[in-house]
């Protein structure tokens, strides 16, 4: 497939990790922030290429993941709230609230929609003007931009019967987060392709700076993650600490400015929750005061959630960095894509997810 095949030539991947061996004087820790990354890195077994002592750590990037129980709780409550359809990702039909999930709302009733986009949502709530559509706004800044505009086009066109549910988050700040925490053992970040086509490069630069380490943004397939791995060590074993884009098909420095002005129309920096790492200052999205009317939580007063994860999980490490999926006890035992206990085996992004689909395959070929 042209635009792919190109990225996934075995040849090519076999010198790059022939060249990050050759540049590797010392053991380096490099965090991937995009479960899709985590994804890659799993089904190709791109970390079995590397040297001794290169370790790729799995970080909180993945949007389903790092959505908290008390959104979930606030979503299960609207959700099965009568007059209400309740739109969302599929991913998140699944994530685990204390009240159960969506998928079980639905199975008890609840009007739940599995929608592709923001303004599916906003259509539904136009062929239905007597009921409330809520659309279930998760995310990072890859998603911010579609809910901004459907939010926007409902205001326009003044569809009164639509509001959403926001969990909007953003990744700077969680970065800031675990760099700040003690022994976070981090030399360096992959940061996402599409999360900087959107935002570009410079909301990096202070991060790179403050904190002394490598930002490389790279793209999703084998050859691409490994360039950016090449690109960190290089920049490690020189000393260096800068962000650098070797995804310069998609990535521009300044992003897109179009939809950067959309998201600042309609939201704005709010302090927000993220699983397994508590309230981040600055890290949501929140509406601004001309489109309070627009927020679902505000519109049904919702409850503040208490449920609190599965103590057999440890989502919240693995988000962090802290522990592998297989290191967790409960892992492809009593948890499993079928039977989760936590969201990073739930979602088509998450870390355990990704060590469930891919690890064992690997190991039984190596």
């Amino acid at each position: 497939m042209k635009y792919v095949d190109e990225f996934r030539r075995p040849d090519q991947v076999k010198a790059l990790a022939a060249a990050i061996a050759a540049e590797t004087s010392q053991p380096w820790s490099i965090m991937e922030v995009c479960g899709g990354q985590t994804h890659a890195i799993m089904r190709y077994g791109l970390d079995q290429l590397l040297p001794p002592g290169v370790r790729l750590l799995h970080g909180p990037g993945c949007p389903v993941c790092v959505t908290p129980m008390a959104a979930i709780e606030k979503a299960l409550e609207i959700a099965e709230t009568p007059g209400v359809i309740f739109c969302s990702f599929g991913d998140m039909l699944r994530v685990p609230g204390a009240a159960g999930d969506l998928a079980e709302a639905k199975s008890r009733g609840a009007n739940v929609h599995v929608v592709q986009s923001p303004m599916e949502a906003v259509t539904i709530a136009q062929a239905h003007p007597n009921q409330e559509t809520v659309f279930f706004g998760i995310g990072f800044e890859t998603t911010a931009p579609a809910t901004a505009l459907a939010i926007r086009r409902a205001r326009d066109q003044k569809i009164g019967n639509f509001s959403v549910l926001v969990s909007q988050v953003l990744v700077p700040p969680a970065l800031e987060a675990l760099l700040a925490e003690p022994g976070h053992g981090i030399d360096a970040f992959l940061a996402a392709g599409h999360v900087c086509a959107v935002m570009g490069t410079s909301t990096y630069e202070p991060i790179a700076a403050t904190h002394r380490v490598p930002i490389v943004v790279t793209g999703f397939e084998p050859t691409d993650i490994l360039r950016g791995v090449l690109a960190v060590i290089r920049q490690l074993e020189a000393g260096e600490a800068k962000v650098e884009n070797v995804y310069e098909r998609a990535v521009t420095a300044g992003g897109n400015t179009t939809a950067q002005d959309l998201m600042a129309e309609v939201f704005q920096p709010v302090d927000r929750e993220w699983r397994g790492m508590g309230v981040l200052p600055g890290s949501g999205l929140g509406l601004r005061p001309a489109y309070a009317g627009f927020d679902a939580e505000r519109r049904f007063g919702c409850a503040i959630g208490t449920g609190t994860a599965d103590e057999r999980c440890i989502s919240g490490q693995v988000l962090q960095g802290r522990a592998r999926p297989d290191q967790c006890p409960a892992f492809g035992r009593e948890c499993t894509p079928s039977h989760p206990l936590g969201v990073t085996m739930v979602s088509s992004e998450g870390a355990c997810a990704a060590y469930y689909l891919y690890r064992e395959v690997q190991e039984g070929a190596a």
